[in-house]
Order: C-alpha cells, then sequence, then structure tokens
C-alpha cells in the first residue's frame, strides 16, 4: 500500500510519541508499505520552527533527512496536478497545508495517515 503521513502523523511517528495509534505505526513501519510525507508537511514543520512555534530536538537540517531515510519514507513533492485539485477543493478546511494535502491523496489515489476528522468531509481515506 502506498499511503501519505499527515504532517503530525510523520512528527508522532518520529517522536516515538504515544498519541500515534497502534494501526498507524504498524501501517507505518510495515516493510511492505510504501509511506510518504508531503513537501507541504515539510515546509510547515519548517515554517514553524524558524518561527518558535515548533520544538525539534535537533535542527530542522539534521533531523528530517535523517529520519526519512532511517524511517524510509519518502517525499511527495508538490506538482501542477495537485496544485489544480487545490483550487477545485471546497473551503471544508481553512488550513492551506492541509488542504494541499487532501489535494495530493485525491490526485495520488492514496490514503491518509492521519487522525485529524476534519478531512473526511473530502471524501478521501483518511487511516487512523
Amino acid at each position: 500500500m502506498r499511503a501519505l503521513l499527515d504532517t503530525h502523523t510523520f512528527l508522532w511517528f518520529i517522536g516515538g510519541d504515544e498519541r500515534l495509534s497502534t494501526r498507524a505505526r504498524g501501517l507505518i513501519e510495515a516493510s511492505e508499505n510504501a509511506v510518504f510525507v508531503s513537501a507541504a508537511g515539510l515546509w510547515e514543520i519548517a515554517i514553524k520552527h524558524g518561527l518558535g512555534k515548533l520544538s525539534l530536538d535537533r535542527p530542522f537540517a539534521e533531523l528530517i533527512p535523517e529520519q526519512l531515510a532511517r524511517q524510509q519514507i519518502g517525499v511527495l513533492p508538490i506538482e501542477l496536478p495537485h496544485l489544480a485539485e487545490f483550487v477545485r477543493l471546497p473551503l471544508h478546511h481553512r488550513d492551506p497545508f492541509d488542504r494541499l494535502i487532501v489535494a495530493q491523496v485525491r490526485v495520488e489515489d492514496m490514503p491518509i495517515i492521519g487522525v485529524d476528522p476534519a478531512m473526511d468531509s473530502y471524501g478521501i481515506q483518511r487511516i487512523w
């Protein structure tokens, strides 16, 4: 299975946070699954960290690349079809990063692993 991690799911996974569901952790760790984090999610992390709204235990430029490699998590780039879908989405959710992630899972036809039920209004498959 191919799946996209929501931003908080990625952070909870690499941080060993207990809020990550057992099901989500199992899917991320299963070697037969290809899991990705959106470039939009990484951008959101960088912005929040730079503004002091998110603390990381090491610098972004060290922690994120190391964790992506160690956990074998790919980065889903933002491409024109994702942006075209983004502008077509209804405004069920005002967070532009979440809306871009929703657009990506719709275009890529993959589920999202995340806890946010607000994403369900877009008709995507959310696993938690």
